[in-house]
Formats: C-alpha cells, structure tokens, sequence
C-alpha cells in the first residue's frame, strides 16, 4: 500500500492534471535541457512553450524539425498523461509547414480529440510568436499499468 494520499479523490480533474504534470515535469530531464516550459495543462489538454536557441538552428538556418517534433510530442505527453494514468504514444505524425527562425518562440498546444477505452487520439498546433501555424501534430496514445502519481488503493 502506498504512504501517498489518493490524490484523485480530493482533486478537481485540472487540479489532478497540474499535479500529474508537475510531477511528470521535476522527472523531465529532456524538456529542462531544451528549455521547454509548461505554460497550461488541464484535463486532456497541455500548453507547453520553447525559444529558438541558435543550437536548434540546422544548416539552412531554421529551426530543426526534429526539435519541432520534440516540443509537440511534450505537449502531447502531458495532455495524454494528464488523467494520472500512465500513457505512451503508440504512434505519431507531424507536418511542417512554414520555417521557424533564430530567436522566435513556439508554443506548442495540445487538444484531445478522444479517447476511447485505452486509446486516444490529440492534434497539436505549434504556433510562432506571430501565433502562425509553422506545424500540426496527431499522436494516438495508449494507455499502460500504473500512475504518474502514485495513489491508494
């Protein structure tokens, strides 16, 4: 039995979601290093935030797709994870559709479509600070044994 309190009986589902990502975020060795900062997370949704630093920039002087990919997939992973139930992706695509420069901000926001017993499915919008789309990203998510927060049983 765990010495933690049951978390999900005494919180609000957004309260229970900041604290999934909160508790998702301190583990987060990724995002620190990249700079990626949580800017919202409520049930089933995430909003996470990231500056074009001049090592993201790839040699024609955009920002690197596979960063792109990173700060979706991070909003992705706290909006699946946000219900306290472990969730991964089971799979994921992005389209890029304008170049990101040096020094711009990318938000990236993320939106569950559904889910449906242990699947989901979330669209992500990455925006510039023009809040133009520069990509979208779906990724299905699939839930597995365990919580982020460990709760009584």
């Amino acid at each position: 039995m765990s010495t933690q309190p049951d978390l999900s009986n005494t919180m609000t589902p957004d309260e229970l979601a900041r604290a999934t990502a909160d508790a998702m975020y301190a583990k987060d060795a990724c995002s620190h290093a990249l700079g990626i900062e949580i800017v919202e997370v409520r049930a089933g949704y995430a909003r996470m935030r990231m500056s074009v630093r001049p090592d993201f920039l790839n040699g024609h002087q955009i920002c690197h797709g596979g960063l792109m990919f990173t700060l979706a997939d991070t909003a992705f992973a706290f909006a699946c994870n946000s219900y306290n139930i472990s969730t991964v992706a089971a799979g994921c695509s992005i389209e890029f559709l304008r170049p990101v420069q040096g020094g711009d901000i990318l938000t990236a926001e993320a939106v569950e479509q559904t889910l449906s017993g242990r699947s989901g499915i979330y669209d992500i919008r990455v925006t510039n600070r023009a809040n133009e789309t520069v990509a979208m990203f779906r990724g299905k998510s699939a839930q597995i044994k365990g919580t982020v927060i460990p709760i009584d049983n």
